[in-house]
């Protein structure tokens, strides 16, 4: 794991000098498979391996953390990156974590509307009142108002609190960004629009997209089904499918290998090219997901460099 985390932060720095608008990480506990359970120090390690970048927490679980203790710490990263940090809170969902943590999961609602004011008030670099008592959180932030405080979710009540408390929303399904927009009109503030949020699409590069089916595919298959078991037993809506196979994974579009040549062909038919890559998805070998990254850098960015075919 020391590795994948070295390997993360070389990608990132790597992402950093070529221009990236934004890296986000994520969280989740007591997972087999060691998925990141403390995104905080390896944001601050992020930042200081970079200059550019936007750094996202996406999201970040509410209700396992100290509000206050939460606001000193993005304090700090708002200081050490500069203004580079940013984080979305989530109430979570996964019935585990919650039993980890000893916090019932009706607390949810309540825990992530007192972590969004918390924020709120110490990123004033003022006094504001806590649990009662009047605090203030030092240093202020480097950022004035602190880093930018979004919520996630895919329920109603989800979207709709957001539109009431934080700066804005990312809608775990498409479907309940309506909810929110909805919302936000009633509120008499601007109407939002519709959603503007991509798919939730990984691209995966290859000379031979066959045979690197067969390397990745497994990795693929291993993300997808776990969030998906994390939402069946927890009643709780996704955007992953389900698959039963890596051909039938194949075949749903979520994930892709791609040439170069390919991917040059959907960016330039695309009405704003974009790029998301997930090189380490689900436990790939950071070697292999250096593979994809370095012939991004050398077949597909020089596609697009000024004087060429648009």
């Amino acid at each position: 794991m020391a590795d994948r985390y070295a390997a993360g932060l070389d990608m990132v720095e790597w992402a950093d000098s070529l221009g990236a608008l934004s890296v986000i990480i994520s969280e989740h506990h007591t997972s087999a498979d060691g998925y990141l359970p403390s995104p905080v120090p390896m944001l601050g390690a992020m930042a200081a391996r970079t200059s550019h970048v936007q750094l996202l927490v996406s999201a970040l679980l509410a209700p396992f953390h100290d509000p206050l203790s939460l606001a000193e710490d993005l304090v700090v990263l708002d200081q050490l990156s500069r203004g580079r940090v940013d984080v979305l809170l989530a109430g979570g969902y996964v019935r585990e974590e919650f039993e980890m943590f000893d916090v019932p999961l009706k607390e949810r609602p309540k825990r992530v509307t007192e972590t969004v004011a918390t924020l709120k008030g110490a990123f004033t670099g003022e006094p504001f009142e806590y649990r009662g008592r009047t605090v203030r959180v030092t240093p202020g932030p480097y950022r004035p108002g602190g880093p930018t405080v979004l919520l996630g979710g895919t329920s109603e009540p989800a979207a709709r609190r957001a539109a009431r408390i934080a700066d804005g929303f990312m809608p775990g399904v498409p479907e309940v960004w309506e909810f929110y927009r909805d919302e936000v009109i009633k509120l008499g503030r601007p109407d939002p629009g519709p959603n503007t949020s991509g798919d939730n699409r990984v691209v995966f590069l290859a000379e031979d997209p066959d045979k690197t089916w067969e390397q990745v595919g497994p990795y693929f298959l291993h993300e997808t089904n776990s969030y998906v078991d994390w939402a069946m037993q927890n009643n709780a809506a996704t955007p992953y499918p389900p698959a039963a196979s890596i051909d039938e994974l194949r075949a749903g579009g979520i994930y892709s290998v791609l040439t170069p040549e390919q991917f040059v062909e959907q960016l330039r038919a695309a009405p704003a090219p974009f790029v998301c890559f997930h090189p380490l998805c689900g436990g790939i070998p950071p070697e292999l997901g250096w593979s994809s990254l370095r012939l991004f850098e050398r077949d597909v960015i020089p596609a697009f460099a000024p004087g060429t075919t648009d």
